[in-house]
């Protein structure tokens, strides 16, 4: 029992004396979850605006693909993603494998099909009578369709916030293409994760904490989302 509260102590001590160590895992972790994110979102949000606001041929099989990769296995990513930068990978040449930019490609195709399916399914909610009051306004398509993303609003936020929560707990992708090499591509999942069979507590209950903190952070802003975006609530 010393021993647990001694090491809550220093992790407490390490997160207060702003440890550089600790500030340049934090930094790393944001840098590249965030860069996934910002990817994951610019590609997801238009595919999902189109698969909602289109018909078409093959529609619901690449929504059931959507909808299906949202419990896509971290490590089969990791895998694809070696085997695809590695030496004798078709992306080989580019010498990404072990980099930071290995680690948002991986996070990026994790996040994608969860912000993708979600805002789906924040646009296919949007009543119709907007998009019918909007044709019947001489509204063109591409402001039909931003009226409509605009009404979702509150359900697309969820989904990038959703999204950045599943990239910034992820371990076991980034951890097979970005090696874990310290000061260069080591955050703060793949520390803990590191400092605990090494013994070292004290740093992987920091981070610990700040994860936790983090993850805190981010359900209350879908908590606040969820209820600004709730039938009834002032807008």
């Amino acid at each position: 029992m010393d021993s647990i509260l001694s090491g809550f102590s220093s992790a407490l001590t390490l997160i207060g004396t702003l440890d550089r160590e600790l500030l340049r895992i934090i930094w790393m972790s944001l840098q590249v979850s965030g860069s996934a994110l910002v990817i994951a979102t610019l590609l997801g949000l238009p595919l999902a605006a189109f698969l909602g606001l289109k018909r078409f041929f093959g529609r619901g099989a690449i929504i059931n693909l959507l909808n299906t990769f949202m419990g896509l296995p971290p490590v089969v990513v990791g895998l694809f993603v070696y085997l695809l930068l590695s030496r004798r990978g078709p992306l080989g040449f580019l010498g990404l494998l072990y980099s930071p930019s290995a680690m948002v490609l991986a996070q990026t195709i994790l996040a994608l099909p969860i912000i993708g399916a979600l805002c789906h399914s924040a646009i296919v909610n949007v009543p119709s009578v907007i998009r019918q009051a909007a044709r019947t306004l001489g509204a063109t398509p591409s402001q039909e369709a931003v009226l409509v993303i605009r009404e979702a609003r509150y359900g697309i936020m969820a989904a990038v916030i959703a999204g950045f929560g599943r990239v910034m707990a992820e371990v076991g992708a980034i951890l097979m293409v970005g090696g874990n090499i310290a000061g260069y591509t080591r955050v703060m999942t793949t520390t803990i994760a590191l400092e605990t069979d090494k013994g070292n507590f004290e740093l992987a209950l920091a981070l610990g904490i700040i994860l936790l903190t983090i993850s805190l952070l981010i359900n209350l802003a879908l908590r606040m989302i969820q209820k600004r975006g709730a039938p009834g609530e002032k807008r």
